[in-house]
């Protein structure tokens, strides 16, 4: 039976969503400001991470010894591993391999002894073999503060990513703890955040953030030598805006292939994604963070797509314009009658198109490798020469 009220729970969802982050972000600003707080820049975060490490040594690129602390997805593996990788030796713990391999499960009633079994591989491997830095994408959700402090102890340069403060930073609060990234952010020297308006929270909240987005593998996200054969794609899950739309898309006669979780065809293998964008005149993209009202967050596919030197074209996220130039390298959107004509237009301008295909492709892979990125984070800790 159709439920009448749905999209009326769903209006009001993303209205109290919207309202709830918008609140955040206006106490933090307050906060910041009361405090009489500035962003530090690059000198001031290098030398806050020397006087913590006074005589933490540099290296040249390929002994440089890392410990990844992550969960492998869908993507991580193919992106952070290999990038680190390429700086030296990788040891990568993974708490629902390494831990769950017992038939624990972590998040019903066993995350205190995953913690306990995370400082103790740590200590193992450190004991084995010096480590320089500990890398980890983690959140409040799976490590506690006490056993941050405890990898603090080893006396290692530590590093966090997080990759959606924009609705993330506190998330849900079970407990009093928040899911995000509020109450772990302070025991790591170097916190590196993909969301611009987050950099003041991570400051109010006792932390040394960066600014910088993700990347992608020019190894994997490539582009292949094949006919263009379908005039627009889209590869993620279904949620949101998106079904409606494609399906507004489809009934204006343009012919769009869908593929992820949620959608009829399913998702793709990695490669077969990849080549999806080679295959595709236009790749589309969507920014909106679901769930929320005109709220947007940097995508991996943001810079994944054109690595793969596919021709991009998304929702118009002010971020974006830092790191691309719009209509020159990718394309944006504002609303569905600026991206249907946006559409037609290359379509039927197949030169231009591939002038701004080529353009994103070479500026990806001159500035947005995940490789350029580790090496900033390395430069700023002192550790890569």
């Amino acid at each position: 039976m159709t439920d009448p009220f749905k999209k009326y729970r769903r209006r009001f969802r993303i209205w109290n969503n919207s309202r709830k982050i918008r609140k955040e972000q206006q106490w933090y600003q307050k906060q910041f400001r009361k405090a009489g707080m500035h962003i530090p820049d690059e000198d001031l975060l290098r030398r806050r991470i020397h006087e913590t490490f006074p005589r933490l040594a540099s290296r040249t690129t390929g002994n440089i010894r890392s410990i990844a602390i992550y969960h492998h997805y869908n993507w991580e593996n193919y992106s952070l591993k290999p990038a680190l990788a390429k700086f030296g030796p990788v040891r990568h713990y993974d708490w629902c391999g390494d831990f769950n391999h017992q038939n624990k499960d972590w998040r019903k009633k066993n995350k205190t002894l995953m913690n306990e079994a995370l400082i103790e591989k740590i200590r193992t491997w450190i004991t084995e073999e010096p480590a320089d830095v500990l890398f980890m994408y983690v959140s409040g959700e799976i490590v506690e503060p006490d056993t941050l402090a405890a990898l603090r102890a080893f006396g290692i340069p530590m590093i966090n990513l997080a990759l959606n403060d924009k609705e993330h930073f506190v998330g849900k609060i079970r407990s009093g703890r928040a899911f995000g990234s509020r109450d772990i952010c302070r025991f790591f020297d170097l916190c590196w955040t993909s969301t611009q308006d987050a950099l003041i929270k991570y400051c109010v909240e006792g932390a040394m953030p960066i600014y910088l987005p993700e990347g992608a593998n020019p190894e994997i996200h490539k582009p292949y030598n094949l006919e263009k054969t379908i005039d627009v794609s889209f590869v993620g899950q279904c949620y949101g805006n998106r079904s409606a739309v494609i399906q507004a898309l489809i009934r204006q006669g343009i012919d769009v292939k869908v593929y992820g979780a949620g959608w009829p065809a399913g998702p793709l293998e990695l490669e077969d994604m990849v080549k999806l964008y080679s295959r595709s005149r236009i790749n589309l993209g969507f920014g909106g963070v679901a769930g929320y009202k005109k709220t947007y967050c940097l995508k991996g596919r943001d810079f994944e797509i054109p690595m793969s030197g596919g021709l991009y074209l998304t929702e118009d996220n002010p971020e974006l314009h830092k790191f691309f130039k719009p209509g020159e390298e990718i394309l944006t959107y504002s609303d569905l009658p600026d991206l249907i004509q946006k559409i037609r237009y290359y379509l039927a301008h197949p030169a231009e198109a591939e002038a701004i295909r080529k353009k994103g492709y070479e500026r990806s892979l001159r500035e947005h490798t995940w490789e350029n990125r580790f090496a900033k984070v390395f430069r700023l800790l002192g550790i890569l020469e």
